[in-house]
């Protein structure tokens, strides 16, 4: 036991022989440096650092603008093949993406780190990345499958997530819609690609529905005459190839008679027809005897003298 110990006494103050002899000699070396050399040294590397930066910014700059006339030329040449313009937006904003990180990797390079040892670094650091940015990733594959299953494109009109409006860009991590009062929205391309939509311009056909109510004691078939004579003159009403207008008794409610009123029109006359109507039969079914019910109370007064 007392040989161990002495061995390892022995070792120890070996190592420590050791690195004061390092370090002496490192010292004795930084000595034989005058101190001309040291600052020749400096600025030598001072010199080529400021080289390497400047050729850096100039590759950066340059790049950036080779990499617009690329995505400029890119969009063109979609253009002209009639891409799709939900796809169209998707790959330039994708391709300008990927050119732009291998342009920093290139100037990376040029400013003298390891290329390869930034990637080992990117990669390993890309698993913490990703958990930490879980949403992007998602809405990245968000947007892939809504390119490839399409349930809208560009110029649809949508309803999802709490929003409404027209479809003006599909990103890769976002869905841009302009609403009615002329608003941007960027929804996530995740929560739209697992949601509900409502697309409204899917199909080329709507049916536009009125409830109108009328009063106790009004002629249920003239208010069906008058509203069917509206809609069959108007030319946007669709009459052929879809059904007929239709107007029936919905509901005996405690005030009013319910008719429901159905109609189809062209999904680009949808909003016309449906706002035209509902001036229309408030201004011409009082002309036809035909009256709105509305709250009111009645008082009677029992006087027992």
């Amino acid at each position: 036991m007392t040989s161990t110990f002495s061995q390892v006494a022995e070792d120890i103050t070996a190592a420590n022989d050791t690195t004061t002899t390092t370090a002496t000699h490192t010292l004795k070396d930084l000595s034989a440096i005058s101190v001309d050399e040291l600052l020749n040294k400096l600025i030598d590397g001072a010199i080529d650092f400021a080289i390497s930066l400047t050729i850096a910014l100039i590759v950066f700059f340059v790049g950036k603008f080779i990499i617009n006339k690329i995505h400029r030329f890119i969009a063109r040449i979609m253009e002209r093949r009639e891409v799709e313009q939900s796809l169209r937006t998707f790959i330039l904003s994708f391709t300008k993406i990927v050119m732009l990180f291998l342009l920093i990797i290139i100037v990376i390079g040029i400013l003298g780190i390891e290329t390869s040892s930034f990637l080992a670094l990117f990669a390993s650091a890309g698993v913490a990345v990703g958990m930490a940015l879980s949403g992007t990733l998602q809405n990245f594959a968000g947007g892939v499958l809504i390119l490839l299953l399409k349930p809208y494109k560009v110029g649809d009109f949508i309803e999802a997530q709490g929003y409404s409006g027209t479809v003006t860009e599909i990103q890769i991590f976002h869905t841009i819609i302009n609403t009615a009062d002329n608003k941007s929205i960027l929804i996530p391309n995740g929560g739209l690609s697992t949601g509900s939509i409502n697309n409204a311009s899917r199909e080329d056909r709507r049916r536009v529905d009125w409830t109108v109510c009328i009063n106790y004691g009004n002629d249920v078939d003239k208010a069906r005459e008058v509203i069917l004579n509206m809609l069959l003159n108007d030319k946007r009403i669709l009459s052929e190839d879809a059904p007929a207008p239709v107007v029936f008794l919905s509901n005996l409610n405690s005030s009013s008679v319910d008719l429901s009123v159905r109609a189809w029109v062209n999904g680009e006359d949808y909003w016309g027809v449906y706002f035209d109507f509902n001036e229309r039969i408030y201004k011409e079914l009082p002309q036809h005897g035909l009256s709105f019910p509305y709250p009111h109370m009645d008082v009677s007064i029992i006087n027992n003298k």
